[in-house]
């Protein structure tokens, strides 16, 4: 289970990152509650913008820019993590400082 998504390898770890979020009524990191909070009950979607998705911080996809020894570190450090908006996310891909608002 959970093929070769870094996010994916270890869904025990991320079910209790996305309930720790959930939990504490994180706002967005991305967007800082600019846009509303997060609607933490519905699924994650592009049907649903404002769903709740967990943002890396610094890319998974460019973890050896960071130090990271693996894409899986990366997605598993917690202090890499921060709730975001599905649409919040979408926008800032894998872009690191991200300026809400800005192009």
């Amino acid at each position: 289970m959970g093929g070769t998504n870094p996010r994916t390898q270890n869904g025990t770890l991320r079910k209790k990152y996305r309930a720790r979020f959930r939990a504490a009524g994180a706002p967005c990191g991305i967007c800082k509650g600019k846009l509303g909070p997060i609607h933490y009950d519905e699924p994650s979607s592009p049907i649903h913008p404002f769903s709740f998705v967990i943002d890396e911080i610094k890319p998974v996809s460019r973890w050896r820019e960071f130090g990271y020894h693996s894409a899986r570190e990366a997605a598993e450090d917690f202090d890499n993590l921060q709730a975001a908006h599905y649409y919040c996310n979408a926008m800032k891909s894998n872009k690191v400082n991200f300026n809400f608002g800005k192009k």
